[in-house]
């Protein structure tokens, strides 16, 4: 196989790996054993321990030893440590965002809400067919809006934190309507009034409101 090969097949390994357990495809708490893995990513052994080690330096599996690696658990304390670190991130982009942001931005900014809004939509509507889609339109709205922060370091860890974040929301399927919607409509208008504070103030309820709703469907403990 050549290194180009190799290095494909690592990379797809990875991504549905990380992938199945933001989405909680694979469960908090299951083993992951390599052989089972083998089997259904069609990565070799040493591939896999790779990528296992790729994503414990991630914080999205924890390895125990000789006893091999596991899917990082969820805890409420955990879940809302990440959520306060969102908050800092996320705050601050959107700060530098508003600040620097041009013509280019304010459109990405529009375009991504309204994919979002419509799949908003659908969701009020019962249509709860393709839940992945909407965290997608939802991450894309929110990485819009820090878009023009001017900081790659900064939108690195942004994503990696968002991600987490997503992953509680994706275990406890927390949808909460109208609420979220308005918020999000909310967040569009005052990066194009370019009002920071009321930006950041809307993101804290916005991610407040999440925690609480995830926590209130019975998932995470």
């Amino acid at each position: 196989m050549s290194a180009d090969l190799f290095t494909s097949a690592g990379e797809s390994a990875y991504q549905r790996i990380r992938t199945d357990i933001i989405t909680g495809r694979l469960a908090p708490g299951r083993r992951l054993r390599l052989d089972a893995l083998r089997r259904d990513y069609g990565a070799s052994i040493s591939t896999l321990r790779e990528t296992l080690n790729r994503l414990v330096s991630e914080k999205l599996v924890v390895a125990e030893g000789q006893r091999g690696f596991e899917v990082s658990p969820i805890s409420a304390a955990n879940l809302r440590e990440i959520a306060a670190l969102r908050q800092l991130l996320e705050c601050h982009a959107l700060r530098q965002s508003f600040a620097q942001g041009d013509l280019e931005w304010e459109a990405r900014v529009i375009a991504a809400h309204h994919k979002l809004a419509q799949m908003e939509t659908r969701m009020a509507s019962g249509d709860r067919s393709d839940t992945d889609l909407w965290k997608r339109y939802d991450w894309q709205f929110h990485q819009a809006l820090v878009s023009a922060c001017g900081s790659q370091v900064l939108m690195h860890a942004h994503a990696a934190i968002f991600e987490r974040y997503l992953r509680y929301q994706m275990i406890a399927l927390s949808y909460r309507g109208a609420i979220a919607a308005a918020e999000h409509l909310a967040m569009k208008e005052a990066a194009l009034r370019r009002d920071a504070d009321e930006g950041c103030a809307l993101l804290e309820r916005h991610i407040a409101g999440g925690v609480e709703h995830a926590l209130a469907t019975g998932a995470i403990s």
